[in-house]
């Protein structure tokens, strides 16, 4: 016989004791949730139509005792903050941002004081003369004002405690502490005004002092009855940490003294598959949760999922498990606190606080924009797909617009839609407008999604989350316009984004269950999946936020982190209790955010081993692959073969050579495929850039003697000319780019610097004797070749820098902003030219003096390169230097060795047998 679960004992137990006086009974249970489950349950107990009894979280039951409304963590800071600021002289008044970071922590422990029912003045007084007592060594005098106010803000304590709680309850409105209190305080006024009704409290574990205060009151009067979800392995073991609490009130309440302990199952010593997988990282513990959903399906295809739970031990793990689990699965029901900070919605309205107040506070009163703000909010996903701005940012990011004006910005994008006017629109009418526009945008965000598939409605509920947050802002900032500040209202949403936490709905009683820790209470699954289970995680650790020390808190009977331990091993040992099969799964990596050595509850399952539980140990690793890389190899196609006859009728550039020379993938994907390098803004001047400017200067100042002589008088010119020359070319190439500042206004004067050195050296060479006559700049020649062994004609294609006739020989000179030697243009043998990357400047030069042979005529010709990283050195030539003997002329021998060469290498990039295979 099959063991019913928790919620079903006490369907069957209500049904059988009270069927005839169901509308009188009150059931109260630990979470909000339990209650579909024990509906649905108590409809499976029962054939008749029933009035279902009245049932509701202790929460709800607790404030219905005292009848004063609960308020939200992020509401019940700004109440504390108006307080604080009516009770603090204003010379001492902090700012919202600095105050939230103390407060936070503050109303914890005035939410611990009231739920255990201690003095407040007692406990605070405590915390006072213990700061106290560690400033006693310092003298008077030696007391300085930081000092002072700190010791100040200790005495303070009882003030605000009493002030926030007249002020709350003046409202009808209170924290969960405060609420407890008043509802111990009101009980003898309750239990008289509900003579009829019976309580029935239902799998609980641990209580705190006002809790239990009000459960043995109604106990005393016999209006209520308590069941316990406890097992004997548990309970009877005095060490054992599950049953810590119920051992504690077995033994002191006075209700037990005469009456019966129920109930004690024993379901944890039964039958049990206990899987322990431990696998590296985050991610991978996701995988494995998403394979064992999978395997499920996969054994039986009709299988109900809705009593099959995955529970996280850490919020994190959300999205990757939703990312990793089977498209099989279907019906899915998320519940649990997810944090406001790493919702993606919450992200999206960080980067439009950081591009907004980043433009209003550029200097000189314009909105402008900086331009990776921009992209940031452009590219989101909740924005791309639905902002129709990809035409901006290609505009944006080709014209290098690294900082642009809010008027510029809707210029470039003439039709905006709605939802660009929102995300834009200028932040100058103070901050209910501000969230106001953030408001409607999140709303206009919303209607993007259907709530077709679980994705949407996942992203549909981070929206609502943060328009929540929006909404309470509004509703804080009408009220208080004294704070009406861009900056601090940032600081005041990021202070309460961190406390909001995102709340999801689902359909709780069909489907997979993905739930946290604290969801899973009263609840029982067959196939349970636990993740993170590493020490720090699960169970969470010593995290002390609180102004209280630990000797106090175990003086005055407030929880510390032993009682918060034996809560999560409560939890953990009762998700196994009744389950079947279970598997936990914990990180491997000890390094790491993430790491953490393995749970002490794996080891504590394992020392105490049950006979009947089969308990298996696995480390999966991810496969790795044998070879860390493979080489990718394309073969030659008909396709590409059609492409490369293509190249060959417009034209193969010596860079196209070089660059198969460099990694034959690399002239696959630029000259075959023809994919082009994603166009980026530069914020700061790239090489080639700088390069492009560099000779595009050089090309405008020379320009005017094209088949002339140069003569000093002119170069002397061009030197006057040079700044405005070298402003207009980076104006052209670097288009809307920053060049004022920074290391944009250095690149600048490096160019300058280049050209004028350049220039000088020019001037040099026409004092020193020489006669110059520019030929060509910056012009396009070519040659076919035609060569049996090749397949088809080639033209060879380039563009010449600069081509001279210098004291009656041509020069025909290639500018490089990057630095050569001259040992980079010498070559020594022909083998081998194309074979190597080293040439690649020999292979390039000898292209221009191949291409121009037929204008030189019988003039002699020189090529090579003047490096602006080495202008000291001059023109460097080539030179073939065959043992002793430099030959700097380019004789038709060396441009026949030249062209064997350059056909071997087309040879082999025709070669239909030899694939383009990248080089590593």
């Amino acid at each position: 016989m099959v063991n019913p679960s928790f919620l079903q004992k006490i369907a069957a137990f209500v049904i059988q004791d009270y069927s005839s006086k169901l509308a009188d009974i009150t059931i109260v249970l630990p979470n909000k949730r339990a209650k579909v489950f024990l509906i649905e349950a108590l409809k499976n107990e029962t054939k008749a139509t029933i009035l279902s009894p009245e049932i509701v979280s202790i929460e709800d039951f607790v404030q219905d005792i005292a009848a004063v409304r609960s308020i939200d963590s992020i509401e019940l800071l700004f109440e504390f903050y108006e307080v604080y600021l009516s009770v603090t002289d204003k010379q001492n008044q902090q700012s919202f941002e600095l105050f939230a970071n103390w407060a936070k922590t503050l109303l914890q422990d005035f939410n611990e004081i009231d739920r255990y029912l201690l003095d407040p003045s007692h406990v605070l007084s405590y915390l006072k003369d213990i700061e106290d007592i560690k400033k006693w060594g310092i003298e008077v005098e030696n007391k300085t004002k930081l000092l002072e106010n700190y010791i100040d803000f200790w005495k303070l304590l009882p003030l605000y405690y009493e002030s926030l709680y007249g002020h709350l309850l003046n409202k009808s409105i209170g924290y969960q502490g405060l609420i407890y209190r008043e509802a111990v305080n009101n009980l003898n006024h309750f239990s008289n005004t509900i003579t009829n009704r019976t309580f029935i409290f239902a799998g609980f574990n641990a209580l705190n002092a006002a809790e239990e205060k009000i459960v043995q009151h109604l106990l005393a009067l016999d209006q209520a009855k308590i069941y316990w979800d406890v097992d004997q392995a548990f309970l009877n073991d005095p060490y054992h940490d599950a049953g810590l609490f119920v051992r504690r009130f077995k033994e002191s309440w006075k209700h037990y003294k005469s009456n019966p302990f129920e109930w004690i199952v024993d379901d944890f010593s039964q039958h049990k598959n206990i899987h322990v997988i431990g696998t590296p990282k985050t991610i991978g513990q996701a995988k494995i949760a998403g394979s064992i959903i999978e395997n499920i399906i996969n054994e039986n295809p009709l299988v109900s999922l809705d009593k099959v739970a995955v529970v996280l031990g850490e919020e994190n793990l959300l999205v990757p498990v939703l990312y990793s689990l089977p498209s099989t699965v279907g019906a899915l029901n998320i519940t649990m606190g997810y944090s406001g900070k790493n919702n993606p919605s919450q992200i999206l309205i960080a980067k439009l606080f950081k591009m907004h107040t980043s433009a209003i506070s550029r200097k000189g009163g314009s909105y402008v924009f900086y331009y990776k703000d921009v992209l940031d909010i452009l590219t989101h996903p909740l924005v791309e797909p639905y902002a129709s701005t990809r035409e901006l940012v290609r505009i944006v990011k080709e014209n290098n617009y690294t900082f642009v004006t809010h008027s510029k910005l809707v210029e470039l994008n003439p039709n905006q839609s709605i939802l660009f006017t929102l995300l834009f629109q200028k932040w100058e009418s103070g901050s209910v407008a501000v969230l106001e526009t953030i408001s409607a945008l999140l709303l206009l965000i919303k209607e993007n999604f259907s709530n077709d598939n679980e994705e949407e409605k996942i992203a549909k509920t981070f929206v609502f989350s943060v328009f929540k947050v929006i909404n309470k802002l509004i509703n804080y900032y009408s009220l208080h316009k004294h704070i009406d500040n861009i900056d601090t209202l940032y600081a005041i949403y990021k202070q309460i984004i961190d406390i909001a936490e995102v709340s999801f709905e689902g359909e709780p009683l069909r489907g997979l269950q993905i739930m946290g820790v604290l969801e899973s209470r009263v609840l029982d699954f067959d196939t349970v999946i636990v993740t993170s289970m590493n020490e720090g995680k699960f169970p969470a650790g010593k995290s002390q936020n609180s102004f209280i020390p630990y000797d106090v808190k175990k003086e005055l009977g407030l929880p510390t982190f032993k009682e918060k331990d034996a809560i999560y091993t409560y939890h953990f040992y009762h998700l196994l209790q009744r389950a079947k099969n279970i598997y936990l799964i914990y990180n491997t990596e000890n390094e790491g955010l993430d790491a953490g050595e393995r749970s002490r509850f794996i080891t504590q399952l394992e020392v105490e081993r049950q006979k009947k539980h089969n308990l298996t140990f696995d480390i999966y690793n991810p496969v790795l692959p044998a070879t860390a890389y493979e080489s990718m190899v394309v073969p030659k196609s008909a396709a590409v073969m059609e492409r490369l006859k293509e190249i060959a009728e417009t034209g193969f550039s010596p860079s196209a050579l070089t660059s198969y020379i460099r990694n034959p993938i690399e002239f696959y994907f630029q000259k075959i495929l023809r994919i082009r390098e994603v166009e980026e803004v530069e914020e700061n001047i790239a090489l080639n850039t700088l390069g492009t400017i560099i000779h595009e200067t050089l090309k405008s100042l020379y320009e005017p003697f094209i088949g002339k002589f140069i003569s000093e008088h002119d170069l002397s010119n061009c030197l006057k000319l040079l700044d405005e020359e070298v402003l207009k070319q980076f104006k052209l190439v670097y288009k809307e780019g920053e060049i004022k500042k920074g290391r944009n206004l250095l690149a600048f004067e490096v160019a300058k610097r280049n050209v004028s050195n350049f220039i000088r050296m020019e001037i040099e060479a026409v004092k020193n004797g020489d006669s110059i006559k520019i030929i060509a700049l910056e012009t396009t020649f070519q040659y076919e070749l035609n060569h049996p062994s090749l397949p088809f004609p080639v033209l060879l294609k380039g563009n010449v820098d600069r081509i001279e006739l210098r004291n009656g020989r041509i020069r025909i000179i290639d500018y490089k902003t990057g630095k050569v030697e001259k040992a980079n243009v010498i070559l020594k043998s022909w083998n081998g030219l194309t074979q190597e990357l080293k040439n690649d400047k020999i292979i390039q030069v000898l292209a221009y003096a191949l291409m121009f042979q037929n204008e030189a005529k019988d003039v002699p010709v020189e090529v090579g390169i003047i490096s602006f990283k080495n202008l000291k050195s001059g023109f460097l030539p080539f030179g073939f230097k065959e043992e002793k003997e430099l030959t700097t002329t380019v004789t038709p021998e060396i441009l026949n060795n030249y062209l064997e060469q350059i056909v071997l290498l087309l040879n082999e990039i025709f070669d239909t047998a030899i694939p383009f295979e990248e080089k590593v």
